[in-house]
């Protein structure tokens, strides 16, 4: 048995007392019996579609009936590089076991009226590609390689497969760690991120999209490309397919500023999302052959299903997942008119890009509109930081400055300015921003409250009209500087 990439099962099993014809019209039966779809019938066997598992995963199940005995065999026939549920097993044991239950049932007459309808294929002479030499180890190896090389009709996926992974390369040899890149690298090369992204370094949008945060993550990220490029790249062409996995990940990186502003959001997880929701929408019209629609529907929807179902999980994007997703299934839709008119090469390339034009331009629209909370949060800590420095400037007076100045800067400029501050801290508490910055604001609010109640201190002291406890000053004073420092090491 050759070894293959693609997963696959094999069995030889005896004629069982049947001549070749017999058990052909016998197993033609059989798959009828299972609903599997028989794509091709030939002298010595047939080919037919099958699907199954909780993936619903398709395979390609072929019979090929020697003299003396007959072979078996499944592989997948959706570009998965896994069959972790040994489905393909499990079609070979199916067919086995139906096939025992049609062998009894079906009669003499039956197999007789059978086989007159096969008669034109039994006698062509057409040679039967049944009869086709099993790929060599050799010939598997190229085929996986194959995955990578850019070619006719799978041209775009290698490039992307190649992008993703020079720059994951680059990466590493820049010191970025192999298995879990800290958020502070992945920020450095453009992960994409609300207070920076939204703060006019819009193209974290794309960048974070060529970007991965370890090498489990790519590998399972360019799985998955390489199983919707397989499929949708033929269907699509290079600039349908390059357009809209642009797009779709530009989509999907919005929806993740959008949703998950605060979140270090990197990976191509969104624009392929993005493939599959493209390739759901054209499954649903009749630019798929219709023999394989339903399966590959099915397979679809369900590995789509079990993905979004699994990003419930902490750490995964799925607003990404989602906006990706939806974005690629109304391209296909816009896609379909030029689908169905491929002879016109002109239409096609001005319908691509007026769907990129109108994408783009309402992609603008959406990242001008989503409001950068810490973009606002942070001006107003300016405004401040310059209130605090115009409070502290009371602290600073000459020493010969009059009592009756002293007595109206305390009041009227210091304890101005800390309270107009506390205002602003109790403003900033109705933004929708993270907990750290809610227990930062926590702990101005309580510095400022300090800085009033010390310069309340000073201008009893000053004005001398009751006595002010030295030490009492000194314990705030102590305070506020432990404040300080402990805002000062958060910083860092």
């Amino acid at each position: 048995m050759a070894f293959s990439f693609t997963p696959s099962f094999h069995k030889e099993i005896d004629l069982d007392g049947l001549d070749q014809k017999h058990y052909l019209v016998t197993a033609l039966e059989t798959a009828r019996h299972l609903q599997w779809n028989i794509i091709y019938t030939g002298k010595n066997g047939f080919i037919a579609m099958t699907g199954g598992g909780f993936f619903s995963q398709m395979q390609e199940f072929r019979i090929i009936i020697n003299q003396t005995s007959i072979l078996l065999s499944s592989k997948n026939a959706d570009g998965r590089l896994g069959d972790w549920l040994k489905l393909n097993e499990e079609n070979v044991d199916t067919f086995i076991e139906a096939f025992s239950k049609v062998k009894t049932s079906i009669t003499d007459e039956q197999l007789e009226e059978k086989l007159a309808e096969l008669a034109p294929i039994l006698e062509s002479a057409e040679d039967d590609l049944l009869n086709a030499p099993l790929p060599s180890t050799k010939q598997n190896l190229l085929s996986f390689i194959g995955f990578f090389i850019p070619q006719k009709g799978y041209f775009i996926t290698p490039l992307i497969i190649y992008i993703n992974l020079a720059i994951f390369i680059i990466m590493v040899i820049c010191g970025v760690s192999f298995f879990e890149p800290s958020s502070k690298d992945l920020l450095i090369w453009g992960a994409d991120y609300g207070p920076l992204t939204l703060n006019h370094e819009w193209w974290r949008l794309i960048s974070s999209t060529f970007l991965h945060n370890g090498i489990f993550h790519l590998a399972m990220n360019m799985y998955a490309l390489i199983y919707i490029g397989i499929l949708l790249e033929p269907v699509l062409g290079k600039l349908k397919f390059a357009v809209a996995y642009f797009l779709s990940g530009l989509v999907a990186s919005l929806a993740s500023v959008s949703y998950h502003g605060y979140t270090v959001s990197v990976g191509a997880s969104g624009a392929i999302f993005g493939m599959y929701g493209v390739f759901l929408s054209l499954l649903t019209t009749n630019v798929i052959d219709k023999s394989v629609r339903k399966q590959l529907l099915v397979s679809i929807a369900l590995f789509v299903g079990f993905n979004l179902l699994s990003g419930t999980s902490s750490g995964i994007d799925n607003a990404a997942h989602i906006g990706g997703l939806i974005s690629g299934f109304v391209i296909g839709y816009l896609y379909y008119p030029s689908l169905t008119q491929p002879d016109k090469k002109g239409t096609e390339l001005v319908a691509t890009m007026l769907i990129a034009f109108f994408t783009l331009g309402g992609c603008l629209i959406a990242y001008r509109m989503i409001p950068n909370t810490v973009g606002i949060y942070e001006a107003k800590m300016k405004d401040f930081a310059i209130k605090e420095s115009m409070a502290l400037e009371v602290m600073s007076m000459p020493k010969d400055t009059t009592k009756e100045i002293l007595l109206s800067e305390f009041k009227d400029r210091g304890l101005y300015y800390w309270n107009e501050n506390i205002r602003l801290l109790n403003a900033v508490d109705s933004l929708p921003l993270p907990d750290v910055y809610k227990e930062r604001d926590a702990t101005l609010k309580r510095y400022c409250e300090l800085r009033i109640q010390s310069y309340n201190l000073y201008y009893k002291q000053i004005e001398g009209k009751q006595s002010v406890s030295q030490n009492t000053i000194d314990s705030l004073n102590k305070e506020i500087a432990s404040i300080i420092d402990g805002l000062n090491q958060r910083s860092k």
